[in-house]
Order: C-alpha cells, then sequence, then structure tokens
C-alpha cells in the first residue's frame, strides 16, 4: 500500500532499534543536495510538501494499524529534519547542529513540541516534528548570524 511505503519513508522506519533517528540521518543527504542545487526556499517547500503527503499517509496507516503514532510512521523526522536543515550553512558542521537539534526536541518533546501531538491523526504525527524542525531551524539561524557556525 503506497501510504504504508511513504509513512515509513520506503521501510527505513522497520530499522530497530531507532526508526526516527535512523529516518532523520537518511534525510540528511537529501536536503543537502536539495539545499547545494536549488536553495533553502525548495529545501522549505519539500519539507511542506513531506508534511502534506505525510498527514495523508500517516493518518492512513495508523488507522489502519489502530496506533496513534506508530514508530514506524518516520516521514515526519524526515520532513522535520529538512526543516531544520534550511536555515543551516552547508558545512559539515551545519549540519551536524541540525540534526542534534531537531532529534533533541523531537525526542524531548519540550513545549511546544508537545502541543503538536495533541492533533488528531496524521495532524498529530506530523505537527509535532514541523514544530521540533523550525525551532532549530531558528537556532541555527541565530548560531548563524552571531557567526558561531
Amino acid at each position: 500500500m503506497l501510504a504504508t511505503v511513504l509513512s515509513t519513508w520506503f521501510g527505513v522506519g522497520f530499522v530497530r532499534p531507532a526508526p526516527g533517528t535512523a529516518a532523520s540521518l537518511v534525510a540528511l543527504p537529501f536536503a543537502w543536495l536539495i539545499l547545494w542545487k536549488l536553495g533553502p526556499t525548495a529545501l522549505a517547500a519539500e519539507s511542506a510538501v513531506a508534511f502534506l503527503v505525510g498527514v495523508w499517509s500517516t493518518g492512513l496507516y495508523a488507522a489502519r494499524i489502530a496506533k496513534d503514532d506508530p514508530s514506524e510512521c518516520v516521514i515526519d523526522e524526515v520532513a522535520g529534519q529538512w526543516l531544520a536543515c534550511v536555515a543551516a550553512p552547508l558545512s559539515p558542521l551545519g549540519f551536524a547542529a541540525a540534526f542534534v537539534l531537531f532529534r533533541f526536541f523531537d525526542i524531548t518533546k519540550l513545549w511546544p513540541v508537545s502541543w503538536g501531538e495533541k492533533l488528531p491523526g496524521g495532524w498529530g504525527i506530523m505537527t509535532d516534528d514541523m514544530i521540533a524542525g523550525a525551532l532549530s531551524a531558528i537556532i541555527i539561524a541565530a548560531l548563524r548570524w552571531r557567526g558561531l557556525i
């Protein structure tokens, strides 16, 4: 089923342990390529497309297996990681910062990230990761502005 393929990001969500971390790592080379070839606006747009596709696919998948937020649904990590990378410089340090910050916010679910989980279906699965990505991007932008990365 297409929803399974997309929501698990082509099977990455079945990697154990830590499928979310695996998906975030898999997302980085794609983010680098998009940012390098097309720029930050294109990467933000791709993140938005992944978000919308994820709302649909994770909503269907979660309903089909009767779980609120299945761990194998990792398209949310891809969309959020891409959003975090929008502000990152094309450097190993910049992408490492985007990865670490995104995983920190995604795992700890500090407010306002936790708010996103309260939404129903695919919206809740996806929104918390987009908030985590946005917070990460803001911090990365501040670090760049201060000349720290």
